[in-house]
């Protein structure tokens, strides 16, 4: 071998994995000293001598750099040689990499310990052959790794356990990317981990319960994910931990004791659906935002302990009583959001705040009075907030004095004082009585005396009458504006409505003829009476009369007529208003009373199978009533928080009024389903732990709005499961086996002519049959169904102005 042979040799010893790395000017020195030997020896064992040389002077750590750097380029390739990573090449020194906000490796003992790459925030998601586990493989090359931060890289998948075997890692943060699944438990292992951020992903599951087991945490952010369910009371055995950001999920109940956490300093738990409870915390924190929950209730007097807190912002929830003045100086605090609340009582101007007070939004509540000089000083940076209250001001907009008095009412603040005025009363008539004893002969005192008695008699027999409540017309304003309307056609579905208002006995009584039997018109699914009456005014209504058993509180309905007052669609059965009645010991509800508005043309099924007035409704009425009824669903599920599912949906619950306009009148009114949800049966459809059906209530509305359109296709009554599929399959056929996809006329119904769109049926059929999937993840959403009936009846309205002839009687058509 020539010397150029062996220079070849002893270079490809400083070749790993086929890259080239700098090599120390005395290594040269000696390989080409070690290269003279060799040409003057000529003896095979120099060689050998030659290679021990070469190892013994080349530093260990020069072999463990190649082998990292090659772990690193391996890493661009994976990741798709994103632009933040065109600076990394065969010829970059690893530990010298200059650093910059989207790309840090750092370096101890020519060890990598840290890795941050940060892509753009816009990142799509990696094409199809990225592997999240062939990276993690990776990854798991750098053994020394303490820092591992990938964030907005468009990763996506299943975090694969392999995390695990980085057990250095003392800070892992994968934020803004597409992982998704739960959580998995192998991070649990990591008992170096102190901080844990998983932010802006779709991680689904709940909240995981391991997460206890990781001793040194700190830092630990799930923020906008999909979790559900309760939060994990091993939470508070997280000692070590500081910060807790789990915002924008959908995780609901109650908060567990967080009061063992006595360095929790920053709690974030914004949009989700915790409550009622206000959370048990500890009195260092820093940080508390809340906003955008469930949380009711007055608000615990402890929290104006919270010495350290600079933000607290419990907007946008259902909290009720006295605002704290206290929130006011508390000696750190710079932020305080409560708006969108219902939190009463009066401020002054002489109130003190805190000097380092920067912002304060006290609107959307029913404070009165005036507003505090502290928080209207001019001062160029401080923002105050305080519209639709009812302070004495002309600045921001406010309600009337008596607006504030009626909600507060509404929502059972002020009842005691009521309930405490009626106590008085007895005391007021002894003493009135004793003065009439005093003052009067003893004929006339008999005489008083037998009055009483009679009266007494009398009030026996008949229950006093207490002040009838009103509905609160609604949540906050702020609270309403960030409901989930989903179109302006929505906002406008309650025009011609009837207004909501609260009715007294004495009216329901004399509409109904004192609930005489020939007004009774049966019971409904949940035990209630159900009576016709006529009102005042001359028009038709249904009273709904449900029974209580004692100890109901009027406050813990006063939500649901809340709700049910925003009932409010053209397609919905309407309630007209509501009254409580009450027992007479202990002043709790025996009764409670719906009204709602009377339809007069009878049932879907009826108008399907029987017609309205002998006429059986032709094809474009039975779009029309579908659109309708797929309207009214839309509300139920997205026009209000929070929406109403499972709504028992069936052609016999479907009403047709004077112009054929279809009102779904059995939806799932929460008043009702309060009064029976802990007498369930276990495996009934309310029963959540055994029926599979409720874990997709939005779903199970499409599946009984699949059966509507069978009926309304096939012109069939159909009660029950085996009919279902025997229809559903009929269809099926009918449009995959015709060779120009039209349906068979033998299926539909026969009061069909021939003169009727085929892709109009078609596109009926296909949308009925989705939504019978027995699937609830393949059936689609009620904005689908929507669209794809509109669509059938352009297309029925386009085919028809362009045909010469038409079968179809002239029967009025409802304007949708």
């Amino acid at each position: 071998m020539g010397s150029g042979g062996l220079f070849d040799e002893i270079w490809r010893t400083s070749i790993f994995g086929g890259e080239r790395y700098d090599f120390p000017v005395w290594g040269y020195l000696v390989i080409v000293a070690t290269i003279a030997v060799k040409m003057i020896s000529g003896s095979c064992s120099s060689r050998l001598i030659v290679l021990v040389i070469i190892f013994i002077l080349i530093p260990n750590s020069s072999q463990l750099q190649s082998s990292q750097a090659w772990t690193l380029l391996r890493i661009r390739r994976l990741l798709n040689y994103p632009s933040v990573l065109s600076n990394w090449n065969s010829y970059t020194n690893i530990c010298d990499l200059e650093q910059n906000p989207s790309v840090t490796v750092v370096c101890y003992e020519e060890s990598i310990t840290q890795l941050h790459i940060i892509g753009n925030e816009s990142s799509s998601p990696l094409p199809a052959s990225f592997s999240i586990k062939s990276l993690f493989t990776t990854i798991a090359r750098l053994p020394n790794l303490k820092v591992l931060s990938l964030r907005s890289l468009g990763l996506w998948g299943h975090l694969p356990g392999k995390i695990s075997h980085l057990s250095a890692l003392e800070i892992v943060n994968m934020s803004s990317n597409f992982l998704y699944g739960v959580i998995p438990q192998q991070i649990s292992s990591l008992e170096n981990l102190q901080t844990l951020v998983l932010d802006h992903n779709m991680f689904s599951g709940q909240v995981p319960d391991w997460l206890s087991s990781l001793p040194l945490l700190t830092f630990l952010s799930l923020e906008n994910n999909n979790l559900t369910g309760r939060l994990p009371d091993s939470l508070s055995k997280l000692k070590t931990l500081r910060m807790l950001v789990l915002s924008s999920n959908r995780l609901s109940g109650n908060v567990p004791d967080l009061r063992p956490l006595t360095n929790l300093q920053e709690l974030h738990l914004e949009d989700n659906r915790l409550g009622p409870q206000f959370p048990r915390l500890g009195n260092r924190l820093v940080s508390l935002t809340l906003q955008k929950n469930r949380f009711t209730g007055s608000l615990p007097s402890e929290v104006a302990s919270y010495f350290l807190l600079q933000r607290l912002d419990i907007s946008s929830n259902r909290f009720v009583g006295p605002f704290l003045p206290s929130l006011l100086i508390l000696p750190c605090i710079q932020h305080l959001n409560i708006s969108g609340n219902r939190f009463t009582g009066m401020l002054y101007e002489n109130m003190s705040c805190s000097e380092g007070l920067e912002s304060a939004d006290l609107s959307a509540n029913l404070l009165t009075g005036n507003i505090p000089g502290c928080l209207i000083s001019n001062h160029d940076n401080k923002v105050v907030l305080y519209s639709d209250n009812c302070l004495v001001t002309k600045i921001q907009s406010q309600h009337p004095y008596a607006y504030c008095q009626n909600q507060a009412l509404a929502v059972g603040i002020l009842p005691h004082e009521q309930k405490k005025t009626s106590a008085s009363n007895p005391i007021y008539l002894t003493g009135l009585i004793g003065g009439i004893i005093l003052s009067v002969i003893v004929v006339c005192l008999v005489i008083f005396f037998t009055i009483r008695r009679v009266n007494a008699k009398r009030a026996t027999e008949r229950s006093p009458r207490r002040l009838i409540e009103h509905a609160s017309y609604g949540y906050s304003s702020k609270l309403l504006a960030d409901a989930r309307y989903i179109s302006v056609t929505k906002k406008l579905g309650a025009l011609g409505v009837p207004a909501y208002r609260s009715f007294s006995l004495e009216e329901l009584e004399a509409a109904t003829n004192n609930f005489a039997t020939s007004a009774f018109m049966g019971e409904g699914s949940h035990g209630h009476e159900l009576y016709k009456g006529s009102l005042k005014d001359g028009s038709l209504a249904v009273i709904r009369c449900l029974k209580l058993h004692r100890g109901h509180n009027s406050q813990n309905y006063n939500r649901h007529i809340e709700i049910i007052s925003k009932l409010r669609h053209r397609h919905l059965v309407c309630a007209l208003g509501h009254c409580f009645d009450y027992y007479t010991d202990d002043s709790s509800i025996s009764r409670v009373f719906l009204i709602f508005e009377y339809v007069p043309n009878g049932t879907l099924r009826s108008s399907i199978s029987e017609g309205v007035a002998g006429q059986k409704l032709n094809w474009p009425q039975r779009i029309a009533a579908a659109i309708g009824v797929a309207r009214g669903i839309q509300f139920l599920h997205a026009g209000i928080i929070p929406g109403l599912f499972a709504n028992n949906l069936k052609t016999t619950n479907i009403l047709l009024d004077q112009n054929l306009v279809t009102k779904i009148s059995s939806y799932n009114l929460p008043v009702f389903f309060e009064n029976v949800k802990n007498e369930v049966a276990p495996g009934s459809s309310l029963d959540g732990s055994n029926d599979e059906r409720t874990k997709h209530l939005d779903k199970v509305d499409i599946y009984d709005f699949g059966i509507i359109l069978l009926e309304i296709i096939s012109g069939r009554v159909i009660t029950s499961q085996h009919e279902i599929e025997t229809v559903k399959d009929e269809l099926q056929a009918s449009i995959t086996t015709e060779d120009d996809g039209a349906p068979r006329r033998s299926i539909v119904d026969p009061v069909f002519p021939r003169a009727t769109c085929d892709e109009s049926l078609k596109t009926v059929i296909d949308i009925c049959i989705r939504c019978l999937s027995m699937d609830p993840m393949e059936r689609p959403s009620i904005e689908d169904v929507l669209w794809n009936l509109q669509f059938a009846s352009q297309v029925h309205d386009g085919w028809k102005q362009s045909s010469t002839s038409s079968d179809e009687p002239p029967l009025n058509e409802p304007h949708l």
